[in-house]
């Protein structure tokens, strides 16, 4: 019924619209729709294709074979809709990994164009930003590796980007950064954050030394998993603070020229091993304090390195594009 693809070490079930009803799985024709009834359905979904077959889940993995679920395509040509679900069973504004993967799908389904680009269209039930959310997609190869650049718009910077409320300013390189109490309490070196909307929230924390980065294994532990929940969910698996809605958490570290090492727990999801996104914000957070110019710059992650472009006019980004790759795994 669904298909599994990796991309970086990030794991989505792909399964269309009409396979989720063959199942008993009641989801309107229309992707808006499925988007407005996601609570009669998603959890439902992520149980019957995401859940571990019984006797295989490895110790110490996580609940889940898969990080989430995209739902579509619900045309036969483009622009195409779909839906990101989280294994908690909201729904996600973007993802790139998650994109990337659907355009490979759509590719071994026949029906990405191959020299033109593609818009994909995610449909969420968020407030605090449009949906759907557009993403233009286009087939090409890099370094020898055939994969697809994802046009991810231009991005936003500060607490009013992505909603959080009660932080403090603080400076980097002249920049004004957040100082998030939730997380320096956690840990004290995580005490000057980015935030920044690249379709879905983030906060960038950046930090001076590899033994700031928390491993994906730590993360997963109590008691700092408790703690990253309650400030990554929204209510009510988590506090919603500072981001009512939630936020997508990650840790930068410079390592060197146009090279950084990040970390990640996303909202929905915990850690996981690498995220197109969050990669793209880890890009941008490190040209807004310095640590890299605007071009190509290598974000590395457990799971992989994303290529990012960053294109700049007039002192500020205008653009961020991202590249991946994805392989189908059964």
């Amino acid at each position: 019924m669904a298909r599994m693809y990796d991309a970086r070490g990030n794991i989505y079930n792909v399964v269309a619209p009409e396979a989720l009803r063959q199942q008993g799985i009641d989801v309107p024709d229309q992707a808006d729709r499925v988007a407005q009834t996601r609570e009669d359905w998603a959890l439902a979904a992520i149980e019957a294709c995401c859940a571990w077959a019984p006797g295989t889940q490895p110790p110490g993995s996580k609940d889940h074979c898969s990080d989430g679920l995209l739902v579509g395509p619900f045309q036969s040509s483009p622009p195409f809709d779909l839906l990101i679900v989280n294994t908690d069973g909201t729904l996600a504004e973007r993802s790139g990994n998650g994109l990337t993967i659907f355009s490979q799908a759509l590719s071994d389904q026949g029906l990405f164009p191959s020299d033109e680009a593609c818009v994909l269209r995610v449909h969420h039930d968020k407030s605090d930003t449009p949906s759907p959310g557009q993403t233009s997609v286009k087939a090409a190869q890099v370094e020898g590796a055939q994969g697809f650049w994802l046009d991810l718009g231009q991005p936003g910077f500060g607490p009013s980007a992505v909603s959080a409320v009660d932080v403090e300013a603080v400076q980097l390189n002249g920049r004004e950064l957040s100082h998030v109490r939730q997380l320096s309490a956690l840990n004290g070196a995580w005490s000057r954050s980015q935030f920044a909307r690249v379709g879905n929230p983030h906060c960038v924390t950046l930090v001076d030394s590899a033994e700031a980065l928390p491993g994906n294994e730590q993360m997963r532990q109590s008691p700092l998993a408790e703690g990253l929940m309650r400030i990554a969910y929204a209510m009510p698996a988590g506090a919603g603070k500072p981001c009512p809605a939630g936020i997508n958490l990650q840790w930068a570290m410079r390592e060197s020229e146009g090279h950084v090492v990040a970390r990640v727990f996303e909202r929905g999801e915990g850690p996981t091993a690498s995220s197109g996104t969050s990669a793209s914000a880890v890009a941008c957070a490190a040209w807004r304090v310095g640590w890299v110019s605007a071009g190509e710059v290598k974000v590395v992650m457990p799971g992989g390195t994303a290529p990012i472009l960053l294109e700049e006019e007039q002192g500020e980004l205008s653009r961020v594009s991202l590249f991946g790759t994805a392989r189908l795994v059964r």
